[in-house]
């Protein structure tokens, strides 16, 4: 992850409020009921920046942001809501990740308490696609919540979508 990023998704996360009416009903005739339950799920600051993307993904892709990629991009992070972690314990588990690596995220999901929340804010992006799936959603949809953290070059989906996804996020 770039430290700009970071930074500016930190600053964002100060300020709670989520997206506004217009923005949530354009969601809710985006998304599935099922989709969209799972993105009532996640909190406000989360569905505002979700819809932030999802709209530079529009404005990239035109045509070709179909109702899969826009659900991928309101949808990319829907897994944090397993951690239940606030605005500090993200950071907490994003130094943790990145002092431990990732790979910590496994072993740390089979612990108690904010251990385990830690492990499971980590591998936000497994638990996402799998969450995802269960409700039924596109395989795209799906598939970009798994691979939103890989390198490029593991990318399944095709490059222009996933590059337009991708940029969106500035991740």
């Amino acid at each position: 992850m770039r430290a700009g990023h970071l930074v500016r998704r930190f600053i964002g996360s100060l300020w709670p409020g989520g997206p506004g009416r217009e923005a949530e009903e354009w969601v809710t005739s985006v998304l599935s009921d099922r989709e969209h339950a799972l993105w009532r799920r996640m909190s406000r600051v989360d569905r505002r920046h979700a819809a932030g993307v999802a709209h530079r993904v529009e404005r990239n892709l035109g045509h070709e942001a179909t109702p899969p990629v826009v659900a991928a991009a309101l949808l990319h992070d829907v897994g944090k809501v397993s951690a239940r972690l606030g605005t500090y314990g993200r950071v907490v588990a994003t130094v943790a990740g990145m002092a431990a690596g990732r790979q910590m995220a496994e072993a740390w999901t089979q612990r108690r308490g904010f251990t385990r929340r830690v492990g499971l804010y980590l591998r936000h992006a497994e638990l996402g696609a799998d969450m995802l799936a269960l409700a039924g959603s596109d395989p795209l949809t799906v598939t970009w919540a798994r691979e939103h953290h890989r390198p490029a070059e593991e990318w399944t989906l095709p490059t222009h979508i996933a590059t337009a996804l991708k940029d969106a996020d500035d991740d």
